[in-house]
């Protein structure tokens, strides 16, 4: 009696989850987020927002790390709600072009869709907005992990 191969898995690679070298993330086969999910978020621009908060000799401007915070906060969103239960995503790697500048007060709102996966990454096109102003565009680079295991590497990392 010949032995039968185990049947490929179906649905496209592109959208599995990214697997430990053990095959599995802990607890879950489930399937990858869905390419095209997206999110916006906005913010009042507030002093504590502006690079002037942190050097007061510079001007009181949304600045750049401000900026990419609410563009990763949108890739967040984006996918949360289709994330294998109890899994997360963290930031790996931030292609932004801060484009013009925004004083405080201003409403700024940044979204991001998830365009593909590049190995183990989730890629998301991301963009900041004033009204009908691009102040800011780019590309946010996230992992789907297991946040007890993330925290668990993150503590042996700081007792090297």
């Amino acid at each position: 009696m010949k032995k039968r191969k185990a049947a490929p898995r179906k649905g496209p690679a592109d959208q599995r989850v990214p697997r430990s070298r053990k095959g599995q993330i802990p607890g879950s086969s489930e399937l990858r987020p869905e390419i095209g999910l997206e999110a916006t978020v906005e913010r009042v621009v507030e002093p504590q927002h502006t690079i002037q908060a942190v050097d007061p000799n510079l001007p009181a401007v949304f600045s750049t790390p401000a900026m990419i915070g609410l563009m990763e906060h949108a890739s967040v969103m984006a996918v949360r709600p289709h994330l294998p239960a109890g899994a997360i995503t963290v930031g790996t790697r931030i292609e932004v072009d801060h484009l013009k500048a925004v004083a405080p007060g201003a409403r700024v709102q940044a979204s991001a869709r998830l365009v593909k996966y590049q190995g183990r990454f989730l890629v998301f096109d991301v963009e900041a907005r004033l009204g009908d102003r691009v102040i800011g565009r780019g590309r946010v680079f996230r992992a789907i992990v297991d946040p007890r295991k993330h925290g668990d590497k993150a503590q042996a990392g700081m007792q090297r």
